[in-house]
């Protein structure tokens, strides 16, 4: 694996510079935000990796034929519950864009206003740890990013720093089980320091489980501050999909204050709006990595895009889902 750091001003800036020299292809391995938050660190890679597609379409299509291509944006982000700024700015690019399909305009929309930047599963320089309120699914995230880099045949090292939920370690002592991985348990900042130390060179990828923190609460921010700052470890926010945009933004604000640079969503299999991770990720901000929407743990995370995401939130045309539909008739006949 070729590995090069880039440094700038923001994330969508430290981004083009890496496409520029690397290409589409280049793979984020690590981000860091530089000190006082000034500016990010992103270190890329060349490596190829293999992404799914999520299915789209959730809410129903009940735009008529011939409408507006700005419209049919605007309304499907109405109906997700985005903020009204984050429409409009999204509207304004689609309808700039001079797209006429809508998923494409949505898309191209995305593609401008945030950044997409897939954890990697093959290898990286520091280790990954899952961040976020109580709740929002980090122990299964853990499994699932453990399994996904399993299954390429990696090294995989498994941290929980949790010791504030009892019975914390269990289900996730579980699933490492079960992937013949061995669950290291370390108990506050000082302790994860050592572990992460005595596991260099140990393994590829490594990812550790944090306790569920109180976002407005100082006290706990501090405390992930003191975890983030001790082993040198990468914070990814999980963030679960269809709670209250404006929480949501505040959310990610503060966990972005700890150094959080990358959000991934969960329970998208049970939520069907997009409004909250959005908000999040443009509040802090934050770029998108993957996405669980499966209760899965094999295959149970996925990498995100612009288009990927666009079909998440315009449903499919009017007309292929009728030609669809007589298709899905025959079969379950």
């Amino acid at each position: 694996m070729r590995l090069k750091s880039y440094i700038a001003p923001s994330m969508a800036e430290a981004m083009q510079l890496i496409r520029q020299e690397l290409g589409d292809d280049a793979i984020i391995v690590s981000t860091q935000r530089a000190a006082g938050g000034k500016g990010v660190r992103i270190t890329a890679a060349l490596e190829p990796t293999d992404t799914d597609e999520l299915p789209g379409g959730w809410l129903d299509d009940d735009q008529p034929a011939g409408t507006p291509v700005v419209d049919v944006v605007r309304d499907a982000l109405v109906d997700h519950s985005l903020p009204p700024r984050l429409v409009e700015a999204l509207s304004a690019y689609a309808r700039s864009s001079g797209l006429d399909d809508p998923q494409a305009a949505c898309a191209a929309a995305l593609e401008h206003h945030f950044v997409f930047a897939p954890l990697p599963d093959h290898g990286a320089p520091r280790p990954f740890l899952l961040v976020g309120p109580p709740g929002n699914g980090k122990s299964m995230t853990v499994a699932k990013l453990a399994a996904r880099s399993t299954m390429k045949g990696r090294r995989v090292g498994v941290i929980s720093a949790d010791n504030v939920r009892a019975g914390a370690n269990s289900q996730l002592s579980a699933f490492t089980g079960i992937l013949k991985i061995d669950l290291i348990t370390a108990r506050g900042p000082e302790t994860l320091q050592r572990v992460i130390a005595n596991s260099q060179g140990q393994f590829d990828i490594v990812f550790v489980d944090s306790p569920g923190l109180n976002p407005f609460k100082q006290t706990d921010l501090d405390y992930l501050a003191a975890l983030v700052e001790s082993a040198n470890v990468e914070p990814i926010l999980v963030l679960a999909a269809g709670g209250d945009p404006a929480e949501a933004a505040e959310i990610g604000e503060a966990f972005g204050s700890v150094g959080a640079t990358r959000l991934l969503a969960t329970r998208l299999d049970t939520t069907r709006r997009l409004g909250s991770i959005l908000a999040a990720a443009e509040a802090a901000p934050l770029m998108f990595c993957d996405v669980s929407a499966s209760p899965r743990v094999v295959n149970g995370v996925t990498a995100i895009n612009p288009t990927i995401m666009a079909r998440m939130i315009l449903p499919p045309p009017a007309s292929e889902e009728q030609s669809a539909q007589p298709k899905a008739e025959a079969s379950y006949r």
